[in-house]
């Protein structure tokens, strides 16, 4: 089957609640684009953050996680320190099919700012918001707006459903709601 399109990517949004809630057109007046593209959904980042900050030398363990390694922010605008990283959450949840698998991207006009987001794939069976990785790589301050664009997710439909899903395996991410750190 393979890449989505925005006629596909609507008809799930409008009768399996993949995404919600859902711009059903590029939002792009005046603010980083968020909405469906042609084989794309761009979702936008909320309003809180976890900046990553070396103010108790806390050391960043995947494994044993600290919350002394970040600072809470809740913002319209959030400034990422030069060559420093922040976790934030997606405006919108995201319920994927048992047969389907998203590849995310970050949005160009980040992109080219030295802006990278990360998101790991959407599994099938997956659900929640999507906790989003953000890197300031340049050597000076760097904003990002909230409840607007921050990546483009992009669908793929597989031939066949998988045999164990994200949610059959009772992934330790299923319906996460929050800024999620690691967990083992």
């Amino acid at each position: 089957m393979g890449l989505k399109s925005d006629r596909w990517i609507r008809e799930m949004a409008r009768t399996k609640q993949m995404i919600k809630p859902f711009e059903a057109e590029q939002v792009r007046e005046g603010v980083i684009s968020y909405g469906l593209s042609s084989y794309g959904y761009d979702m936008r980042v909320g309003n809180q953050f976890k900046v990553f900050t070396n103010v108790y030398s806390a050391l960043v363990d995947p494994k044993n996680f600290s919350p002394r390694s970040f600072v809470d922010i809740e913002a319209d605008v959030c400034v990422i320190p030069p060559n420093s990283f922040a976790l934030a959450e997606s405006v919108e949840y995201f319920r994927i099919p048992r047969n389907v698998l998203t590849v995310t991207v970050g949005k160009s006009t980040y992109a080219r700012a030295g802006i990278i987001t990360n998101v790991t794939p959407f599994e099938p069976g997956w659900e929640g918001y999507v906790t989003l990785e953000i890197s300031n790589t340049t050597p000076l301050p760097a904003k990002i707006y909230a409840n607007e664009g921050i990546a483009q997710v992009i669908f793929f439909e597989a031939d066949e459903e998988c045999e164990v899903s994200y949610d059959d395996r009772q992934g330790k991410y299923q319906s996460q709601k929050g800024i999620t750190p690691p967990r083992i």
